[in-house]
Parts: structure tokens; C-alpha cells; sequence
């Protein structure tokens, strides 16, 4: 038994591994040439390839699942066409011995994944986007990209986040508990001093009750007393696809400290903790696929099959996950759906190829 899962195991994992690599290779074709319309300045084509590199973990992680859906078909696929499944099955292995084979070598993806997601996401990401936004030049003025953030009766926005505790372009909002703006001020940069912040080249508008500029004054540097540290900053600046496990968590926690919405991140959370339920759920889709329905049919048509339910299921996904933040439901259970479904559907095929 130990060969046959060895020699299934080399069958799924060459297959996955391939699939994997011709679907980022197009996606990070097609991010290049999306990337090229941004070209000015110093984002030349060299910080293009690397603004793409340094995106690479992040869609290897993206890309996992639908991969081991496919290169299951794809391995699988090629052992029935040459009957080694029918042989195995004669020889007396069970249905449920080959799915556990199938299994083991797309652990070693999802492992994969969740180390990226944890351990090396974060860091690259956060490097793309600040050296792409360094490279376009913002920080001279109030840009409509960058990282907003509210803070009690502040708000705030940085144009750039830089590792290390830099800021470029800050603009900051300070209200009243009636709304009413009190102080505007924009600083070019601000760097953490290890209990505040201390912003250069400050310009400070102070306004009256009635919303009035009553002064105006530039100052070189300029104190900045916030909550905010350069570790809880780095979130802000990164999607919440781009986050980790942790960090996800933390945020939320942040937010709820605030009283701000906590939804989106809340979905990005139960998605990345439920990613490898979900990778497995599509191989049990391949494999009972393989052991019914697509039993004798052509490479081809599997290979179709299998791009059909990645993209059925990606696309539930898609629709469930944003209709929980707009209906108020669980994002636990938007994320649970479309793989309780493909899960179910996978072992009532496999009991019935039994």
C-alpha cells in the first residue's frame, strides 16, 4: 500500500504543481500588462517587474485551491485512462484509501499556503505597495490612494506607509464631539519616536466654531500624541486579503475598539482560516468525479469540468461573501456554504462509486 500511495501521490502532486505554475504564470502576465498603464515617473518597467514579483506569494495562496481541483482530475485523470485505477480497485484498494492518498500530497499546498499567508504575505505586500507608491511620488499632497484611518475624533491619511515607522503625506482632521472641524494639518512625513510620532514639514489650519480658517502656521516638526504604532499602521495599508491570520485578528480587535465596522475583515478571517477545508472539499469534488461522472471521458472534458466547478465555486464565494457585509449575515456561514455543498456533493458521488 505504502508504493501505491507513492506512486498516486507523485501523480497529484506533478499535476497540481503544474497546474499551479501555468495559472500564476498567466496571472502574472496579465498583472504586467495592467501594471504598464501605470508606468510614469520613477515607476519604470524594472519597479513593474518587481511590484509584480513581490505579489507572488499572495497569488500563489489565491490559486491553490483551484489548482488542486484541477491537477487532481488532471493525475487522477491520466491513472484511469491507463486503468491503473481499475487495477488498484481489483487488487483491493478502497475508494476511500485512494481519496486519503489524493489527499496527502495537496496537504503539502495547503501547508504551503498558510506558511505564505502567515509568514510572508504581509511582509511583500506591504513592500509592493510602498515602493510603488514611493516610485509614483505620492506624498506631496492629499492623494486619492492611500490609507485612511480614524482615531477618536481624528482622522487621518497617509499617502505612503513605509516599514520602519515612516509615513509620507499626512493629513490629519481633528473634530469636535459636534462634528465640527477644529484642526487640519499636512505634514510630508512622520516618523515614529518610540511613544509618538513626529511629523516635518508641517502646514496647521485652525478653524473657529463657525468653520473659519482663524490661523494658519507651517512648523518643521511637530508632535503627533496617537494610539496608532507602526505595526497597527502596516495593517491599514494592506487589503485584507494581504493580511495573515493574526493579524486579521488583531485588527478586528482594534475595530471593535473603535466602534468601526469590522465585517470585511471579519469575512477575510473566516476565509483564510477555512481555505484548506476548502481546498479539500474541491478534491473530493475531483476524485468523485474521476470515480463517476468523468470515469470515461476524454483529458480534455475533465480538464473543462474541472475550470467549470473552480469557477462555480469561486464565483459563490464572489456573491456570498460581499452579501453578508450588505445583509447582515454571519460571514461564517457565506464562507461555509459553497464548501459544505462541494463537500457533500464529493462524498455522496465517492459513497456511490462504493
Amino acid at each position: 500500500m505504502t508504493k501505491i500511495n507513492i506512486y498516486i501521490a507523485k501523480a497529484v502532486l506533478g499535476a497540481v504543481a503544474m497546474v499551479l505554475l501555468v495559472i500564476l504564470s498567466l496571472d502574472v502576465i496579465s498583472a504586467l500588462v495592467d501594471q504598464l498603464g501605470s508606468m510614469r515617473g520613477n515607476y519604470t518597467f524594472v519597479e513593474v517587474l518587481v511590484y509584480v514579483g513581490l505579489t507572488i506569494p499572495r497569488r500563489i495562496i489565491e490559486y491553490i485551491p483551484f489548482s488542486a481541483l484541477v491537477g487532481c482530475l488532471i493525475g487522477l485523470g491520466i491513472l484511469a485512462s491507463n486503468s491503473e485505477l481499475v487495477v488498484m480497485r481489483a487488487a483491493g484498494v478502497s475508494v476511500a484509501k485512494i481519496t486519503w492518498a489524493v489527499l496527502k500530497p495537496v496537504l503539502l499546498f495547503i501547508a504551503l499556503g498558510l506558511a505564505l499567508g502567515e509568514y510572508v504575505t504581509p511582509y511583500t505586500e506591504q513592500a509592493a505597495e510602498s515602493r510603488r507608491s514611493v516610485a509614483l511620488g505620492r506624498g506631496q499632497a492629499l492623494d486619492d490612494k492611500g490609507m485612511w484611518n480614524r482615531d477618536g475624533n481624528e482622522f487621518m491619511h497617509a499617502n505612503t506607509v513605509l516599514p520602519a515607522g515612516v509615513l509620507l503625506g499626512v493629513t490629519r482632521y481633528q473634530f469636535d464631539d459636534q462634528g465640527q472641524l477644529l484642526v487640519s494639518s499636512f505634514a510630508e512625513r512622520a516618523s515614529f519616536q518610540g511613544d509618538h510620532w513626529l511629523e516635518e514639514k508641517a502646514r496647521v489650519a485652525n478653524f473657529d466654531a463657525g468653520g473659519e480658517k482663524i490661523e494658519q502656521e507651517l512648523a518643521q516638526t511637530r508632535r503627533w500624541q496617537t494610539e496608532l504604532s507602526p505595526d497597527l499602521l502596516s495593517l491599514l495599508v494592506l487589503s485584507p486579503e494581504g493580511l495573515s491570520i493574526q493579524d486579521l485578528y488583531r485588527y478586528t480587535q482594534y475595530l471593535d475598539q473603535q466602534g468601526l465596522d469590522t465585517s470585511q475583515y471579519r469575512l477575510a478571517f473566516w476565509q483564510k482560516i477555512l481555505q484548506p477545508l476548502a481546498t479539500a472539499s474541491l478534491v473530493l469534488i475531483a476524485v468523485s468525479f474521476i470515480f463517476g461522472p468523468l470515469r470515461e471521458t476524454t483529458m480534455g472534458y475533465r480538464i473543462f469540468t474541472g475550470v467549470i466547478v473552480g469557477i462555480v465555486f469561486r464565483t459563490s464565494q464572489d456573491l456570498l461573501g460581499p452579501s453578508s457585509l450588505v445583509f447582515g449575515f454571519a460571514p461564517l456561514i457565506a464562507v461555509l456554504i459553497p464548501i459544505l455543498v462541494c463537500g457533500g456533493i464529493g462524498l455522496l458521488l465517492l459513497r456511490k462509486a462504493n
